[in-house]
């Protein structure tokens, strides 16, 4: 049986709609319920990098971009600048008192750090989960659904490759645990 994972909640049709998933993988979740399940059968087949982009989406914002700095601070760089790690206390900040005033700082240091590490993505994934993305005195431009679980997946996804690609593999299951754990409440 499947662990239930309380936090993920969102029908897995949805979740795959916005997605790109490669076809091995869609072939082994096709036809099931939920995203537990998928994620089962994806861990089981080793399918890691689908099962990160199912979690990006399936995971509440909030609890997607506390996964992403999560994997940030799993896999340090040691060539991590000054803006990166603003990046990352600006996240961090946003996500333990979400506000637009901290949901734009995120982004205005995602941007000072040139969006290219885990701690920039995770910081634009904070920007995407809600509010308008356009600037703060113009109409709301909401974010669409899939942008934030998109950031958060990609931030999981480089963080993995740090310090050394060679390793990406076996960070993998680890950064899929950690979700797994903030998806049944706990700190990841």
């Amino acid at each position: 049986m499947t662990q239930p994972l309380r936090k993920l909640t969102m029908a897995l049709p949805e979740v795959l709609a916005r997605i790109e998933v490669d076809p091995p993988s869609r072939t082994l979740v096709e036809g099931l319920a939920t995203v537990p399940e998928a994620l089962a059968a994806l861990e089981q087949h080793g399918h890691w990098i689908a099962a990160i982009r199912i979690l990006g989406q399936a995971l509440p914002v909030r609890e997607a971009v506390w996964w992403a700095c999560v994997c940030a601070r799993r896999a340090p760089d040691p060539a991590a600048t000054p803006a990166d790690l603003a990046a990352l206390q600006a996240t961090d900040a946003w996500v333990r008192r979400p506000s637009e005033e901290l949901r734009r700082a995120a982004m205005a240091a995602a941007q000072a750090a040139g969006a290219r590490s885990p701690e920039a993505w995770a910081a634009i994934g904070a920007f995407w989960s809600g509010g308008s993305v356009g600037p703060a005195d113009a109409p709301e431009i909401p974010p669409a659904p899939q942008m934030c679980g998109v950031a958060v997946a990609s931030a999981v996804l480089l963080a993995a490759l740090r310090p050394d690609p060679e390793q990406a593999a076996g960070r993998h299951p680890a950064f899929v645990a950690s979700a797994r754990n903030i998806a049944d409440g706990g700190g990841g």
